[in-house]
């Protein structure tokens, strides 16, 4: 199997829920081209401007904790193998392996629309996510700067807001998170999957380095913006070995509280992972999946409200165990932090001012 180096993803297969077509061997030249040809050149980055007419979304699951969001993109660059949001591409009639990493969509329009739906009168403030689908500080956000555009209106007119990434790319808006920070108008959260370079080299090809992450925790925290540290997702027999050593060092840098969650391989997400585990652990493919497997009900996935973001069954509570013991020890879960929603203006120019 042939790896691309700097992308997560080692397939691009196509999508059976979507009808969307994979090629298979027929015997042709193409099921040689590597050999005739030499190999096949690196993917570049595509990005493709995406006009939608309405910015927000509205989520009503019961065991997430934010009523709306923002996602600036479609597609991640940073080619996380675990990305629950992989499934996504296969919308768009792309794959959500490698076309996940590689062809991407960007919504310059996305301030404009949030300022309209900020100056409707029948406009609730609750705070807007920002980083759940996406990462809003992937690479491609240090051209089109749509993340920043965003936060430029939420700090006018003081509408709180949840951002998280897993990327030191944040730290270049800490200004507007600072002010912002001032009144309580934002909380961050910075995922670090392990504090290992070999490790996250292939997990998350195209993130930070993960000292860096730890870096932009200390930095956010020492400007005052309360950073909750994810280590999430925890991989079984990949990165669980690191529970301990990873709450600590998001303690040490300041981080207010943690989180985890296990391992999700929901639809094309569990072949693409499966896949990667045969190219760079094989010594162990076997294991991880049959914990995962524990873990789920024995399935790749749990889609169930309630049991999907905690697992089940004995692997679940001993990670759930190592987690809480290490989280108590450094000192973490004694704050609770809820964003203010009194201070928000309505954008300037809205109809409702000129009264």
């Amino acid at each position: 199997m042939a790896i691309e180096k700097g992308r997560g993803a080692t397939l691009n297969g196509g999508s059976h829920r979507f009808n969307l077509r994979q090629r298979e061997a027929d015997g042709d030249w193409l099921d040689a081209v590597e050999h005739l040809d030499g190999p096949v050149p690196r993917r570049r980055t595509q990005v493709t401007v995406e006009h939608p007419r309405t910015i927000l979304t509205r989520n009503a699951s019961p065991d997430i904790g934010f009523s709306q969001s923002i996602n600036a993109y479609r597609g991640c660059e940073h080619g996380c193998i675990y990305c629950f949001a992989r499934p996504s591409h296969a919308y768009h009639d792309l794959s959500p392996g490698l076309d996940f990493e590689t062809r991407l969509f960007a919504k310059p329009d996305a301030a404009k629309l949030l300022r309209a739906e900020l100056s409707k009168r029948n406009y609730v403030v609750a705070p807007i996510a920002m980083g759940t689908n996406t990462d809003p500080y992937q690479p491609i956000e240090k051209d089109w700067r749509i993340t920043r555009d965003i936060l430029e209106l939420l700090v006018e007119t003081r509408h709180p807001t949840f951002i998280t990434t897993k990327s030191d790319r944040i730290l270049r808006d800490i200004d507007m998170l600072a002010d912002l920070a001032r009144d309580r108008l934002v909380a961050v959260m910075l995922s670090v999957t392990s504090l290992d370079p070999a490790i996250a080299r292939t997990l998350e090809p195209r993130a930070p380095h993960p000292l860096r992450r730890i870096e932009a925790i200390r930095q956010l925290s020492a400007a005052g913006i309360p950073v909750t540290a994810s280590i999430s997702p925890v991989i079984p027999a990949i990165t669980d070995h690191e529970i301990e050593a990873l709450v600590a060092r998001v303690a040490e840098a300041g981080a207010r509280e943690v989180t985890f969650i296990p391992v999700r391989l929901p639809h094309e997400v569990a072949p693409l992972f499966r896949a990667w585990l045969d190219a760079h652990y094989p010594d162990r493919a076997a294991k991880v999946m049959a914990i995962i497997n524990d873990l789920r009900g024995g399935r790749d996935n749990d889609p169930d409200f309630g049991t999907r973001m905690r697992g089940q069954g004995v692997w679940a509570d001993l990670i759930r165990t190592r987690f809480s013991k290490a989280r108590k020890r450094a000192g973490l879960g004694a704050e609770r932090l809820t964003l203010r929603t009194d201070l928000f203006r309505p954008p300037e120019g809205a109809q409702m001012l000129l009264f």
